[in-house]
């Protein structure tokens, strides 16, 4: 016993390994019930028993064993890991389970197996089960079978591969055991079930008796399909939905579902190959050859035997081919040729697709073989042609058969059209193109005619099977010349055809006709593959969509069209008249004349033909109106134009009549249906007129719009025939440039060139000059189209003339033909188009080869020419040779059939003497120049044979064999090479120099090819044999090649191919397939849509530093064919180069010194930003590596070169550390000497010092953290800010380094980040370090989360990306991680944030574990600190970090706040360039984004500043009376001092947090509802208002995309919002304080709302936007009206300027401006018209006329319009005294207009004025005087808002002020910005003061707010920031105007200003108080408020200041000096540092 207490207490893990059995079994019952328990299959719980599963199910002991398989079952169903150990358990299972004598082990094994299927590991499970069928013990080998049979049965034939076993069946049926015997038999059924009769020929030669039990089963069997039972893991929704099914109501659905299940496996595929070459009698050839008919016959039968094997081996069959051939050919004993045929047959069903390469030879000869009568040969010949047939293609053959169709024998000509119609009947419409049905339509129409009625019918029986095929719109256009009763004939014809792929004339497929054909064709056994392909093809998806291939043609083979069928939506999509414009019918005049009447006034038609001109023209004039007006459908255009071809018709001698009558052709043509009936009407006259000088112009117009309407090749066509039976030269010259022109607008698809080269030779040999020179340039046109070879044509041609055509092509070489233009629009959607003739592909551009006279050849390749070929005398071979290059050179032009040469030439291909080869290589080159893509049908007999060539031993050789290939594939295009094993089988032959040019050529040309044969997968095992060959050079040139390959087999197919190499080669290979799947390229996109996908779109480079890189794909997606030679060139340099590196130093050792001088980075201007938009255009490569490649290296080499000093490039580059470490010591020495040129190269020194930290070198790595610490640290004195293109490539691999296991790099890597801070927003560092935490190194996590924790304690919350609660959920997650450290820093990191933000922290971490939570508590307690107000350092980082930092939402704002900030900054800046930041000093720079996001900052230090009492220092506010000071309960808690409390509560009117918000509301509500206290919001309304518009920007942009935020929440909160600015808006004193600049936000605000479509969604959505048309009704009559009209005017001008804004916007803008107009009756005497007609002004300067008058919407002229009228018609003539404040009056349109306004009114109401007299005259003195002084007193105000006379204009205010003591200014401050009153007021007191000798004051604490604002240094932005937020530029003359202020207390003088080009050339409005931003005071705002803080903080302030709250400025102190106030600036800016 004591032995059992020991192993008792042993872990679960060791007892399963324990020795004593007793222990195994307890181990594995808590094995059993641990695995039970766990429920996350990804629990680590499960690796700890990884290796033990096998000992588990191999026990020794019986009884454990069966506990141990429990164990495994629970474990292989739940565990993810599981898969790691199929091959060992099954292979356990197998050995030591399935030969165990209790039934229970079995049936374990068995579940563990299926249920490691289930897994998706059935390949290694069937491996290990095959393996098993070999074992000896017979009950092992029944337990595998009857487990495959369990597999196949429950899983089905798609999981279980059948070929395989299929392949051990008949081994297993002579099996001596009869359990082995039986079990086959039950595998046997059960294969049946799944692919019926596929299996009968694998069985066909087991023993009878079997056979017979098994046939007698397999009729037992359900026909149903079968299905599975079971279903792998991804497949197990597909169960449920199977199950759902069966309950609603059986099989409904289920015939969809399960037509995929129908065999797919081709009993073809099951078979062994037989090799039958070696099996031919010794003396075939021989015998084959006798002269006595039985021998021929003797040899004949032993081929007939060899044949009949039903899957034969690739091979050479070509001899035996031709023997075959001659015997069909020559023979004239017929019973042989029927033997024959029978054995060619044999050999085509046998070869199938192999088959191809011999099928161009048999074919003419078979077919006319025909002429013999006897049925027995007649059937065998049609047999063969038909097995044939299935090899190769209708396009290869076609040439063949169309020949033999003009044989004169009738017979011959029958059973031809009989061989098309079986071929048509193989056919799809896709494979049945246009270009192929031509031909045979055209042979066949023939044959209909013939005086032998069978080849007539069998031309019948040919064309109604095409007519079936391809639907009656493709043939149609070939019958049109065919009577009715032969139609009809053709058209009964195909109705009778039954299709090989189903009806599929349109209509949907019947699924009944799929399900049989598989079993017809597999048991005919010559119906070849394409049957059997074919008709399984339907996979799960009929019933997707019927695809496009072409309109009204059925889909791709095999594949049924939706129901409803294509045949009727090809029409429905083309522009509906497309087919009707051919058939329309000839009108009679009759008709046409009832039908125009019907449509033109009656007038019109009866003066067409008037005598008198003018009376015709009248009539065209309103016969053109008539056409204008009417509609496309209503047009009877026939009829229109019978009618103007009436006399006089095109006769009309009246130029501007004919001009008329042109003009209504075009017309008709663009609007109406215009058919080539129509066209054909009008042709005629309009070439007659294209010459005349007058009318020619508009001919041509007329011509091109009929060419849009019926297709330019048709119209061309038509009009060259015209001119050219013409003898007028002037219209031939004209029509030939016409043409010219309409082929670039049109393009050249379609064009007839034959017909066009005839009439341009006409127009050559023309007389007239002009003529000539236009049929020249009509050829240059057309060379850019066809190219060189369109210079053929024109050989014969009379030197002179050749030599001019020669200079007019030479002109176009190299340029690209123009993009067509026109013709697109309707046609390019729809297919190919009857007119449009898309029936020639080939006639168009480059196949204009194909139009060439061909000649025949082949009577001259004689047999004694080709037994010269292959003479055993060299000298007499090259005399054969010579003499075929001597055919083709004469004939130039080729026909495909050249008789014997292919098999003569192949022979010369590996001739001994390897001259002849390379002569037999150029004939072959020059072959396919001569014959043209037709060179296709030799490719598999003479193409493959010269890829053999490339294994040559001779350089040469190669080379020769390369270039004929290309030459060839030019042709041929790369699908013929492609196809079957010819290929595979070359890359298979182990030469090395065969295998390296055939990859490097299929890597050129791959890349380039959009889609692939599914051949190209045979490839790929010999691919990889390739990776790993001995030669060096083929594993490169098979690396560069496996992307291209991948790009079109797709990553997995290729992954599964390595399933068969061996672990260690599989591993690598897997490797290199992980990298080729980075460096994939994208499939070239299709010209008509693109087919790639969008590569690497997924996710911006920064957030996935270190992940695969993405950019790699894309750039190589862009270019792909030179990367594998770009990476070969970049390999090989980089070896060649490092080997050098080591040899340099001794050379140029000498020449150092002279060297070293100079500055080694050389600034290059804009050298950076180009090299970024070079990154960005994907023009290099990206920086994103996981370790850096060679083409990296090579890349910043080249870029460095041009910037860095050569010798320190070659020290940076070197191989060795050392010279590393060298260069790092003399950048640290430049680096202060030489500050620009770091910056300039900072991108490239970055990416160096990237590459260091690969290095394996200590040292270099100290040296280059070392430079980087004084790097950072002079950037950031240099505020310089580190682009996001170097942050990218630079920051994630600096964070691999802090993962470092020495402490030194690890501290110095943290000081490196900490400094970066100051030169890269710590916001936007954030997320590259989270990135850092999912690192696998611990450390690097632990450091990372200790960073994250310092950024947000220095920082606060804003830093975390993209949100707060998703960063913290983030670093939550690692207080679960299993290392310590991690844990800590993970809870530090957590803890920081807690003391910053208190018990907010849970909510946004969301739901812990239990374990992790209690650990957060426990520290959090620990920790024991109070949560603070926000972080002091926050708002003390460098002013250039907090600009970025602030870009950053606040804590609560969900959603990445980088989009909100950039749209805002795009709608703020019409010229958002941020280059042009560098023009605008800092001082003059606003900060927007601090302002729109950082209320939280604002909020957090608010309580702080209050406690110094500051405020009122800087409070432009009269402090209320103190007994308001209790406003509210809340008002009070917070503070003693009203003003301050509202500023703070209206600083969480903004808040991102919405509850904040609310509250805020809440307080300022109630204060606005109590009339006594609602006077404490005077001088806060701007700013409250500014709050306000952000919140609802806020709510605009982030709240309502949060899904997670409750709407209702929103819609309380916009409630709160509406109604504070209704109670606001009712206090009309209040309403007036709003400034222009807040208003128009506000108002773009409310509009914005208005607009928002998301609210009317919501519930009470309706409800918020009725509100906010009250608010806006409210807002209009109650504020300030000037303010308001400004603003209005303002934002309608936006409105109208920013593309991005809807025209609805600008719509309600004008809407409010119409009520204003309305108003303004009773308001005109409260508006201050000068600076309303100034915004006017502006708003006409922007918007002249003219381009109002181009605006969409005519309601922004009209809007102008009556809002001048009105004010013109309430003022009168004195509205012209308003324009003071407009610099150039004479220029303005304002004034202009305003003039002709009043002639206008004058002119209308006569002596109104005198009305006005009687009136009395004293009203009016006493306005004209009031008139005068406005004037002098605007005239005063200019001068103190100009620049210069500033001074000069305070003067004499100050003088008139005294002069007119009680003159009211008030007028002309009210409407001007609070800055300037304050200004005014200010200079006011400064001349008092003087005058009265009481010296000048020199003081900062009386500035107003605006100008503390220059005294700090405030943020660089963008000029994006210069305007307000939404658009509305503030000129920087405001803060000019500041500027002037502070230089004039300064003692600085004005006009020095001028100097700066910087801001004056950025003043773009006139120096006039300008309607300073809201955004502009808020920041005012803020800077005063940290300042004063600041100022507290740091200095005593001067104990002479008195706080003396009267008029409007704040207070001033008298005592103040200048050096104070430098010191105290000194002071300030010590501090933020």
């Amino acid at each position: 016993m004591g032995d059992d207490s020991e192993w008792m207490k042993l872990p679960v893990d060791q007892k399963c390994e324990h020795k004593l059995w007793k222990a195994r079994l307890s181990g594995y019952e808590e094995a059993l019930k641990i695995f039970q328990k766990i429920k996350d299959e990804k629990s680590p719980e499960w690796s700890k028993f990884l290796g033990l599963i096998k000992k588990f199910v191999t026990d020794s002991n019986a009884v454990v064993q069966l506990k141990g398989l429990e164990a495994s079952l629970v474990y292989v169903e739940n565990a993810h890991v599981a898969g790691k150990t199929t091959g060992e358990v099954v292979s356990g299972v197998v050995s030591k389970v399935f030969n165990q004598p209790k039934a229970k082990a079995k049936e374990l094994g068995i579940e563990i197996c299926l249920m490691y299927i289930e897994i998706e590991k059935g390949e290694a499970v069937q491996e290990e089960l095959l393996k098993g069928l070999d074992n000896k013990n017979p009950k092992i080998i029944v337990a595998c079978i009857e487990t495959l049979r369990k597999a196949l049965s429950e899983f089905g034939s798609k999981i279980i591969l059948l070929k395989p076993i299929i392949k051990v069946l008949p081994k297993l049926f002579e099996s001596r055991e009869k359990a082995v015997r039986d079990e086959a038999k039950l595998i046997a059924v059960e294969i049946y079930r799944w692919i019926r009769d596929a299996l009968r020929p694998p069985l066909q030669n087991i023993n009878s008796v079997q056979l017979k039990e098994l046939e007698e089963e397999w009729v037992k069997l359900p026909t149903g399909a079968p299905k599975p039972s079971r279903f792998l893991r991804s497949q197990q929704e597909l169960e449920a939905k199977l199950e759902q099914q069966q309950s609603a109501g059986g099989d409904a659905e289920g015939g969809g579902d399960d037509g995929d299940e129908v065999p797919q496996i081709d009993a073809y595929e099951l078979l062994e190959a037989v090799e039958i070459l070696s099996k031919l009698p010794k003396d075939f050839y021989d015998k084959i050859e006798a002269k006595k008919w039985q021998e021929r016959k003797e040899a004949l039968e032993a081929v007939e035997v060899l044949v009949k094997n039903p899957k034969l081996e690739a091979g050479d069959y070509a001899d035996l081919v031709k023997a075959l051939k001659k015997v069909v050919g020559k023979d004239t004993n017929v019973m042989l040729v029927a033997l024959a045929a029978k054995c060619l047959t044999g050999l085509a069903v046998g070869l199938r697709k192999k088959f191809g390469q011999y099928a161009g030879h048999v074919v003419p000869t078979i077919l006319e073989k025909f002429k013999e009568k006897k049925p027995q040969v007649v059937q065998a010949l049609q047999e063969a042609i038909d097995a044939v047939f299935l090899t190769t293609t209708l396009q290869s053959i076609s040439e063949d058969v169309l020949a033999v169709m003009d044989n004169k024998n009738p017979t011959i000509k029958q059973q031809t059209s009989l061989f098309i119609a079986r071929s048509f009947r193989h056919c799809t419409a896709s494979t049945l193109p246009k270009c192929l049905l031509k031909p045979f339509c055209a042979a066949l129409l023939k044959h209909i005619n013939d005086s032998a009625p069978e080849v007539r019918d069998a031309a019948f029986e040919a064309l109604g099977t095409a007519l079936k095929v391809v639907g009656e719109k493709a043939v149609n256009p070939f019958l049109a010349d065919v009577d009715k009763l032969k139609l009809d004939k053709i058209k009964e014809c195909s109705e009778k055809v039954e299709l090989v792929h189903g009806k599929k004339g349109g209509l949907a497929v019947d699924k009944k006709e799929f399900k049989t054909a598989p079993g017809r064709t597999a048991a005919s056994g010559a119906a070849g593959d394409k049957d059997i392909k074919d008709s399984s093809a339907p996979k799960p998806g009929p019933l997707k969509k019927a695809p496009a291939t072409k309109a009204g043609g059925p889909p791709k083979k095999g594949k049924p069209a939706a129901p409803g069928g294509t045949g009727n939506t090809g029409t429905k999509n083309k522009k509906g008249l497309d087919t009707k414009e051919i058939v329309e019918p000839e009108l009679s005049i009759e008709i046409c004349e009832e039908k125009a009447s019907a449509v033109l006034p009656s007038n019109c038609i009866q003066l067409l033909d008037s005598s008198n001109w003018k009376e015709r023209l009248a009539s065209m004039e309103e016969f053109q109106k008539a056409v204008e007006l009417m509609d496309r459908s209503e047009m009877p255009c026939q009829a229109l134009v019978r009618m103007l071809a009436k006399k006089p018709g095109w006769k009309e001698t009246n130029f501007q009549v004919m001009q008329m009558k042109l003009h209504v052709v075009a017309v008709m043509a663009q609007k109406g249906n215009f058919s080539k009936t129509s066209a054909q009407i009008v042709l005629d006259g309009l070439v007659d007129k294209i010459g005349d000088v007058k009318c020619g112009n508009n001919a041509k117009e007329a011509m091109t719009a009929i060419a849009e309407a019926c297709m330019l090749p048709w119209t061309a066509e038509q009009v060259m025939s015209m001119a050219f039976s013409q003898k007028n030269p002037k219209n031939q010259s004209e029509t030939l440039n016409w043409l010219s022109n309409a082929i670039k607008e049109f393009g050249f698809s379609g064009l007839n060139v034959k017909a066009f080269i005839s009439n341009v030779k006409t127009a050559l040999a023309a007389t007239n000059p002009a003529v000539r020179t236009s049929a020249i340039t009509l050829l240059g046109v057309m060379y850019l189209y066809v190219g060189p070879s369109l210079r053929m044509f024109f050989e014969d041609e009379k030197p002179a003339l050749l030599s001019q055509i020669d200079a007019e092509f030479e002109k176009m070489q190299g340029q690209s033909p123009p993009a067509p233009t026109r013709g697109i629009s309707k046609h390019s959607t729809n297919g190919t188009d009857e007119g449009e003739d898309g029936d020639e592909p080939d006639e168009g551009g480059s196949d204009v080869v194909d139009l060439l006279p061909r000649t025949e050849i082949s009577d001259k390749i004689t047999s004694e020419l080709v037994s010269k070929i292959g003479d055993k005398n060299w000298k007499i071979r090259k005399e054969g040779l010579d003499e075929v290059a001597g055919i083709i050179n004469e004939a130039k032009f080729i026909q495909p059939n050249i008789g014997e040469l292919p098999t003569a030439l192949k022979g010369r291909l590996n001739d001994s003497n390897k001259i002849l080869v390379q002569q037999t290589l150029n004939i072959l080159q020059q072959m396919a120049v001569a014959m043209g893509p037709n060179i296709r049908q030799h490719v598999k007999n003479l193409g493959i044979p010269v890829i053999t060539v490339l294994g040559d031993s001779k350089n040469n050789v190669r080379a020769a064999a390369l270039a004929t290939v290309n030459a060839w594939a030019e042709q041929t295009g790369m699908k013929e090479w492609l196809e079957g094993e010819d290929l595979s089988e070359e890359l298979k032959k182990e030469n090395p120099f065969l295998r390296q040019e055939l990859l490097g050529w299929l890597a050129e040309k791959l890349p380039t090819l959009r889609s692939t044969p599914t051949d190209l997968i045979l490839c790929v095992p010999h691919l990889y044999s390739c990776l790993e060959d001995r030669n060096g050079d083929v594993r490169k040139k098979a690396q560069d090649a496996l992307p291209f390959f991948m790009m079109h087999l797709g990553y997995e197919k290729m992954a599964k191919a390595t399933g068969k190499l061996k672990p260690t080669s599989k591993d690598q290979v897997l490797a290199m397939l992980e990298k080729a799947k980075a460096n994939m390229p994208a499939k070239p996109a299709a010209p008509a849509k693109a087919t790639s996908k969008p590569v690497g779109g997924s996710a911006p480079a920064k957030f996935q530093p270190a992940s695969v890189p993405v950019e790699d794909s894309i750039l190589s997606s862009v270019e792909p064919k030179p990367d594998p030679k770009k990476a070969k060139a970049l390999g090989v340099s980089s070896k060649a180069k490092s080997a050098q590196g080591k040899k340099v130093p001794s050379k140029t050792s000498l020449k150092e010194d002279e060297d070293k001088s100079g500055p080694i980075f050389i600034v290059i201007p804009n050298g950076k930003e180009q090299r970024m938009k070079d990154e960005k255009g994907l023009k290099v490569l990206k920086w994103n590596f996981t370790t850096p490649r060679d083409e990296y290296i090579e890349q910043l080499k080249t870029q460095m070169s041009s910037c860095v000093a050569k010798w320190l490039q070659d020290e940076m580059f070197h191989s060795d550390f050392q010279h590393h470490n060298k260069a790092l010591a003399v950048m640290v020495d430049h680096l202060e000497s030489e500050k620009e040129g770091v910056i300039g190269c900072l991108d490239l020194i970055l990416k160096w010092l990237t590459l260091r930290f690969f290095d394996t070198n200590t040292s270099v790595l100290m040296k280059a953290l070392e430079y980087l610490k004084l790097l950072f640290t002079l950037l950031s004195e240099e505020e310089y800010h580190l682009t996001e293109n170097e942050a990218s490539s630079f920051i994630p691999y600096l964070i691999l380094k802090v993962g470092e296991p020495k402490d030194v790099i690890r501290k110095d890597v943290r000081a490196i980040l900490n400094r970066m801070c100051l030169v890269y927003p710590a916001s936007k560092m954030f997320p590259f370090i989270m990135e850092g935490t999912k690192s696998k190194n611990s450390k690097q996590r632990a450091e990372c989360l200790e960073e994250l924790g310092c950024l947000v304690e220095s920082y606060g919350m804003n830093v975390c990306q993209p949100t707060p609660g998703k960063a913290l959920k983030e670093i939550a997650i690692h207080i679960g991680d299993r290392d310590n450290a991690v844990r800590n820093a993970a809870l530090n990191t957590i803890v920081t944030v807690y003391n910053v933000h208190g018990d907010q922290v849970f909510k946004l971490i969301g739901n812990l574990s239990e374990k992790d939570m209690s650990m957060l508590e426990e520290r959090i307690k620990r920790s024991a600190k109070r949560p603070s107000a926000a972080p002091i350092k926050q708002m003390e980082e460098k002013p250039q970090r907090t600009q970025s930092i602030s870009s950053n939402a606040n804590i609560l704002r969900k959603g990445p706040s980088e989009d909100m900030s950039s749209k805002l900054n795009q709608a703020r800046s019409m010229s958002g360039h941020p280059e042009a930041a560098q023009m605008v000093r800092r001082e003059f720079q606003l900060d927007l984004d601090e302002i729109e996001n950082d209320s939280g900052t604002v909020r957090c230090e608010m309580p702080e500043l209050v406690q110094h009492k500051l405020d009122d220092i800087f409070e432009p506010v009269l402090i209320p009376e103190p007994k308001i000071r209790a406003v509210s309960p809340h008002f009070d808690d917070m503070h003693s001092n009203t003003a301050s409390t509202i500023n703070f509560i209206i600083s969480q009117v903004a808040s991102g947090d919405i509850n904040t918000s609310i509250q805020a509301l809440t307080q300022i509500d109630e204060v606005l509802r109590q009339e006594d206290k609602a006077e404490a919001m005077s001088g806060h309304i701007d700013q409250f208002l500014i709050a306000t518009f952000m919140q609802l920007r806020l709510i605009y942009n982030t709240h309502m995309a949060d899904e997670k935020l409750e709407k209702d929440e929103i819609i309380k909160l916009y409630s709160c919002i509406i109604g504070n600015m209704i109670s606001l808006f009712q206090i009309e004193s209040l309403a007036r304080e709003a400034s222009t600049g807040v208003l128009k936000d506000l108002m773009h605000g409310l509009i914005t709302l208005m607009l928002d479509s998301r609210i009317e969604d919501l519930e009470e959505g309706q409800q918020v936007i009725r509100s906010v048309n009250l608010l806006v009704v409210k807002v209009l009559e109650k504020s300030d009206q000037t303010n308001i009209l400004s603003a209005l005017l303002v934002l309608l001008q936006d409105s109208l300027l920013a593309t991005a804004s809807s025209p609805k916007f600008s719509e309600l803008v004008m809407k409010c401006l119409w009520r204003m107009v309305r108003l303004l009756p009773d308001t005109i005497n409260s508006i201050n018209l000068d600076r309303i007609l100034l915004d006017i002004h502006i708003f006409m300067k922007v918007f002249p006329k003219e381009k109002l008058k181009q605006c969409k919407s005519e309601f922004p002229i009209r809007t102008l319009k009556t809002l001048l009228h009105t004010l013109c018609k309430l003022k009168g003539p004195k509205i012209l005294d308003h324009l003071t404040m407009i610099d150039n009056k004479n220029e303005s349109e304002l004034e202009a207009h305003l003039c002709r306004m009043m002639k206008h009114s004058m002119d209308q109401t006569g002596s109104k004025s005198d009305k006005d007299t009687e009136k009395g005259a004293s009203r009016i003195d006493e306005k004209s005087s009031k008139a005068k002084v406005n004037d002098f007193l605007a005239e005063i105000f200019k001068k103190i808002g100009s620049k210069e006379n500033t001074k000069e204009g305070l003067a004499e205010l100050y003088e008139y002020k005294k002069k007119y003591s009680d003159a009211d200014i008030e007028p002309f401050l009210k409407n001007s910005s609070q800055f300037f009153q304050s200004y005014v007021e200010r200079g006011l007191r400064v001349i008092e003061m003087e005058r009265e000798g009481k010296g000048r004051i020199h003081t900062s604490t009386g500035i107003s707010p605006q100008m503390e604002v220059t005294c700090v240094p405030t943020p660089t932005s963008t000029v994006s920031s210069l305007g307000n937020t939404n658009g509305e530029e503030v000129g920087p003359s405001v803060y000019l105007e500041r500027l002037k202020i502070l230089r004039q207390r300064c003692g600085l003088d004005n006009t020095k200003q001028d100097d700066r080009p910087s801001l004056t050339s950025l003043l773009s409005k006139p120096a006039v108080p300008t309607v300073a931003s809201s955004t502009d005071m808020l920041h005012s705002k803020l800077s005063q408020l940290r300042e004063s803080r600041e100022q507290h903080q740091h200095s005593d302030l001067d104990s002479n200041q008195t706080h003396s709250s009267g008029t409007m400025t704040t207070s001033s102190s008298s005592t103040a000096n200048i050096d104070d106030l430098k010191k105290r600036l000194e002071r300030i800016k010590s501090s933020r540092k």
